[in-house]
């Protein structure tokens, strides 16, 4: 049975910036519930009281205090070590049979080179490899006789240690993510493990998305 409750904040979950800005607590919530009425009656059906969107809004914002901010923060705060990496090269290959193959020569031929940056992910259609622009040749050389769908350069990295929490609170991602979004960093790629992720920028926005990381820590 749907309620004003429902569809509200089955609404707000459908608008991510929103989301976050009621759990901030700086929307005004009378001229929001103004601003949506129309389709929350839609929704409904039938005709909606502004005070009851109202109502539901606030019980949902102080929800959000503790669902979001509370549980989320604590992980955020002990965000471990930020390492910067430049000078990077994203290439995205087409999956094939022989591309792993290629990937191990390519690191036989990289094993013993010191401060190198490399790795790799692998989807379903595509295989992706990070490396340092300086090996570009070596990966050229190897990777001639594959399908190349796309290559990034002039890339930096950004490597975030989390806590072991993090795998058991909803939204850390998001959470980041969206401050990143805010500040209209692009993203071109995101390598993630257990209790660490990278995220690829280009060079020229690499010190704003540093500096929005290590804020979320203050």
């Amino acid at each position: 049975m749907k309620t004003v409750s429902s569809i509200v904040e089955n609404y707000i979950k459908t608008k991510p910036f929103l989301l976050n800005a009621l759990s901030l607590g700086i929307i005004n919530l009378t001229s929001l519930s103004r601003n949506i009425m129309t389709e929350l009656e839609s929704e409904f059906g039938k005709e909606v009281k502004q005070g009851a969107v109202v109502m539901a809004l606030k019980r949902l914002t102080e929800e959000l205090d503790f669902r979001l901010n509370h549980k989320i923060n604590k992980v955020i705060k002990n965000i471990g070590e930020i390492t910067v990496r430049s000078a990077l090269t994203d290439y995205t290959f087409a999956a094939s049979e022989t591309v792993l193959n290629k990937q191990a020569d390519l690191i036989a031929d990289i094993n013993a080179l010191p401060d190198i940056f490399y790795t790799s992910s692998r989807g379903v259609n595509e295989t992706n490899i990070v490396v340092s622009n300086s090996i570009n040749h070596l990966v050229d050389k190897h990777f001639a006789s594959e399908k190349l769908i796309q290559k990034l350069d002039n890339l930096a990295s950004i490597t975030v240690k989390l806590p072991k929490e993090n795998i058991v609170v909803p939204g850390i991602y998001y959470f980041i993510f969206q401050r990143l979004a805010w500040e209209g960093i692009i993203i071109n790629e995101v390598i993630s493990t257990s209790n660490e992720f990278t995220i690829l920028v280009s060079e020229e926005q690499v010190d704003v998305a540093f500096k929005v990381i290590k804020d979320l820590k203050n």
